[in-house]
Parts: structure tokens; C-alpha cells; sequence
């Protein structure tokens, strides 16, 4: 009788890279999500360390920056920020290092200097940004609503009965849907996320639609990062010890 066939833990890092390669990391918090499943919470991997902070931050700084010295000039506040973001990657293609983090800001970068140059409004240089938050905010929005809360789905992604470490599965990583308060837990857990994407929208919407560049784009940074790290780190609070509470067994009933 031949063994089962045996199957590969699927490669986390590479998934959450895909997902990294088309959205911006100051916009969407992919790659920090995985320190939802961790023992201690560290804000710097929920942001991508110090050089993932500058390569999400130093484009739109810049072009807030540039637009403002040359006294509201979209041309040369373009042409920085796209430099600044080609720049990123370069460097890490040069050190031969992955450049996922920063092909996801320069796609994002690219989008927005298209889009503003060809309109020759600078605030749209931040609508692809928007459109973003729009996205994750009725996506995270409607994981809590069909009840597979997007906190939930990643923690059991990383669990040891995951599919992501050797012997887990699929089925495993969504095992805590038969568990009705730790899926109250995770819906509870997600809504922060919800919160932070819904606060972005409401607060740089209006910015977007009255023209203020400089306040948009500087609200934009605020709200980004440490947007993101606030927000990561109040989920891991709400689902901390959830994983490895359900991966303790069972005590056998006594004879």
C-alpha cells in the first residue's frame, strides 16, 4: 500500500510578496499583518522595518515637499517622487536583495504620477491611493459581515495547523470558524482595520475633493505607517494568545 502523498508547507513569504507587488505598503498593511500571529508584538516588522518605512514614506514626502518649494509646480514634484521610488528599487536589485516592498510602492508611485500628469491635477497624484482604502475597507468590511473576519483567516494561516508549516492544511487554518467566541473574537479583532481605512477615507477624502494638496499629502503620511502600526497593534491585543489557546488539546475525559 503506497504512503500518502506528502505536501509542502505553502511559502508565506512568497504569497504575502504577491500581494505586496500591487499595492503600496504605506496603503495597505499586507506584510505587517503576519505580526498578528506572533508572541510579542514588534512595530517595526508590522511597518517593514526602518528601510520599509522610507521606501513607503519618501515619495510622497518628497512630493509634497518639492510641490510646495517650487511654489505649486506639478512637474518637478512628479519627476522627484517617481526618481525617489526607482530609486528604492534600484538599490535593492544593486545589494541583490528582494525588491517586492519596494516594486509595490513604485507601482503605486507610477500610478499616481500618471494619473496626476494626465490630468495636470496634482491631488490626483493621491486618488490611486484612495482607491486603495476604498478596496480594503469594503473588503475588511465584508470579512466580518459573511463572518470569515480577515484577522481570523490570517492568524489561522500562521498557526501551526496552517497550511504554511509542515503537516498544517488549509482546512486547519480555518478550523476556528467551528469555535463561535473566538470567531467573535477575530470579527471583533478586525474591525480596528475597518476603522483605520474607514478614518483615512473620511478624513482625506474631503482634502481630495477641496484641492489641498499639501494637506492631503501630509495627512497621507500621518495616517499611513503610524496609521498602520496603531492599528495592527490594537488587533494583536484583541487576538493574542487566541491561536495557541486553541491549539492546546483537549483533556482526555477520566474513566
Amino acid at each position: 500500500m503506497s504512503e500518502p502523498e506528502r505536501r509542502d508547507p505553502v511559502d508565506g513569504e512568497h504569497l504575502l510578496e504577491a500581494v505586496d507587488d500591487v499595492v503600496d505598503p504605506q496603503d495597505g498593511p499586507v506584510r505587517g499583518m503576519r505580526v498578528l500571529s506572533s508572541e510579542t508584538f514588534s512595530a517595526s516588522d508590522a511597518v517593514g522595518g526602518v528601510r520599509g518605512i522610507i521606501e513607503s514614506v519618501a515619495p510622497g514626502m518628497l512630493f509634497v515637499v518639492v510641490y510646495i518649494a517650487t511654489g505649486q509646480t506639478l512637474a518637478p514634484a512628479l519627476v522627484v517622487a517617481l526618481s525617489a521610488a526607482v530609486i528604492t528599487v534600484a538599490v535593492r536589485l544593486f545589494q541583490r536583495q528582494a525588491p517586492t516592498q519596494a516594486f509595490g510602492g513604485l507601482l503605486g508611485v507610477g500610478i499616481g504620477v500618471l494619473w496626476a500628469w494626465r490630468t495636470g491635477d496634482a491631488k490626483d497624484f493621491f486618488a490611486y491611493g484612495l482607491w486603495v482604502n476604498v478596496s480594503w475597507f469594503l473588503g475588511t468590511l465584508l470579512t466580518i459581515v459573511i463572518g470569515w473576519p480577515l484577522v481570523g483567516l490570517v492568524v489561522g494561516l500562521f498557526s501551526k495547523a496552517g497550511p504554511l508549516n509542515e503537516g498544517g492544511s488549509w482546512a486547519g487554518a480555518v478550523a476556528w470558524r467551528q469555535d463561535r467566541p473566538l470567531r467573535r473574537r477575530y470579527a471583533l479583532a478586525t474591525v480596528p482595520l475597518v476603522a483605520l481605512f474607514g478614518l483615512r477615507l473620511a478624513v482625506q477624502l474631503p482634502l481630495y475633493f477641496s484641492s489641498e494638496v499639501t494637506w492631503l499629502g501630509t495627512a497621507k503620511l500621518v495616517m499611513g505607517v503610524p496609521g498602520t502600526a496603531l492599528a495592527l497593534w490594537v488587533s494583536w491585543l484583541l487576538v493574542r494568545g487566541s491561536a495557541a489557546a486553541r491549539e492546546q488539546p483537549r483533556p482526555l475525559p477520566e474513566p
